[in-house]
């Protein structure tokens, strides 16, 4: 009987020891917390300008038709070069080469489809820095052959650091945010316990100054293009701990 009351005591004894150990683990009261959405936007200049450039050209065989196209490509290119733009910002967009056919009206009303030789095309991409003198290049390269300009576009050559640079600014309003609601709630900030950027999930839409693609004709006068300003935004979603 001694034996038995001893281990039963024993065994209220750890019992009691675990159920305090339990009892310890128990997290606190949920720590305070203000989330905010944090925004930033900024217009700048852009650095580049490009334009699609390309030659149209027919021919009875495909290889003339071709050979039409390339030769006036290389009048492009030299032009590109004249103008001093880099290799690296030249470069072929598309080619393409089909038959051609045209519609033949039948004695008895009908219509057939008869060849007619072939068209190719070749369109090459410039990036040019100067983009004060783009118009001019344009109508030159309708000058030396080209026929179509397919579009033109402005963009900065290091759209990653204008958006790093607006997601700092992002995450700098959503902590001027989070500190006046602290002060006008009698609070003190603590740390930040999460950043989410964007805040939406999705990529930040950044704007690329670009008109409609456009077909020219060759009049002997420069192009007039207005670059405007590239838009680039970013927000950021944070939450920062109420201190105690």
């Amino acid at each position: 009987m001694r034996r038995g009351a001893g281990t039963l005591l024993l065994a209220l004894a750890l019992l009691g020891s675990n159920a305090e150990a339990r009892a310890e683990d128990r997290p606190g009261p949920a720590e305070g917390r203000i989330s905010v959405v944090g925004r930033a936007r900024s217009e700048t200049p852009p650095d580049f300008a490009a334009v699609e450039i390309g030659v149209e050209a027919k021919g009875a065989t495909p290889a003339a038709a071709l050979d039409g196209a390339s030769n006036a490509v290389k009048a492009i290119l030299a032009l590109a070069a004249e103008f001093k733009v880099p290799e690296a910002d030249l470069g072929t967009s598309a080619v393409t080469l089909q038959p051609v056919t045209r519609s033949i009206r039948q004695p008895d009303g009908s219509f057939t489809e008869k060849a007619d030789g072939y068209r190719a095309t070749n369109t090459v991409r410039v990036r040019l820095a100067e983009m004060a003198r783009l118009g001019e290049l344009m109508r030159r390269a309708l000058d030396g052959g080209a026929n179509r300009i397919d579009g033109v576009g402005f963009g900065l050559r290091d759209p990653d650091a204008a958006e790093a640079a607006m997601r700092g600014a992002a995450m700098k309003d959503a902590r001027a945010q989070a500190e006046r609601l602290a002060e006008a709630a009698g609070v003190t900030l603590g740390r930040v316990l999460s950043i989410q950027s964007p805040a939406t999930g999705h990529p930040a839409p950044v704007a690329f100054a670009a008109p409609a693609p456009m077909r020219a004709k060759r009049d002997g006068t420069p192009v007039p293009l207005v670059a405007g300003t590239i838009e680039t935004t970013a927000d950021v979603s944070a939450t920062f701990a109420i201190a105690p």
